[in-house]
């Protein structure tokens, strides 16, 4: 009796252990319905621009969120301010800086539940070579057979060195930024 037992509970921590690693699924971005914009002040009218180029990374289990990933990165040149003079000067060393930093970034850390259709994201912003961690909401919501995270993330653009110089003067353009998102995924 002990011979096949050995086995069959090899077999079933192998089993448990594999079930533990498939929670969190892979899941396709669809890039035409998804979109990173974001929102800001110059001398006191919002602005919103957006990114043009971004992948995202996310491996989710509906029903063990805490098993969740995600990850995004940004090409910083992609920036578009609807107006190609405006997109030649933020793409210059005091704003993004985009030759020696081509990419802003975000890597989850934790991704809790927070009611029906609600995360709480926990991660690191990486953005013109500074990092910082940050926490925002997110809801999660089934559309058209896809996946659809939403959110939105408040942050100070100078403590990531975006507005260097005579741009750190908060008078003209604020320090607040609202970075947006809308990430649309399917298996």
């Amino acid at each position: 009796m002990k011979a096949f037992t050995r086995p069959l509970r090899g077999l079933l921590l192998a089993g448990v252990f594999a079930s533990a690693l498939a929670g969190a699924a892979p899941l396709k971005t669809d890039p035409a319905k998804s979109s990173v914009t974001i929102t800001f002040k110059q001398m006191g009218v919002p602005v919103d621009a957006q990114f043009r180029q971004f992948s995202a990374q996310i491996d989710y289990d509906a029903a063990r969120p805490a098993a969740s990933r995600a990850s995004v990165e940004i090409q910083t040149a992609s920036f578009d301010l609807g107006d190609p003079d405006y997109n030649k000067e933020v793409a210059k060393k005091e704003w993004f800086n985009v030759v020696q930093f081509p990419k802003a970034s975000f890597v989850s850390s934790a991704i809790a539940p927070a009611g029906a259709g609600k995360l709480n994201v926990s991660g690191k912003l990486t953005i013109k070579g500074r990092s910082a961690d940050v926490r925002f909401p997110l809801s999660v919501k089934a559309e058209g057979g896809k996946q659809v995270f939403e959110g939105q993330l408040p942050i100070r653009r100078l403590a990531f060195h975006i507005g260097e110089g005579e741009w750190k003067d908060t008078g003209m353009v604020a320090d607040e930024v609202v970075i947006k998102f809308r990430v649309t995924a399917a298996q």
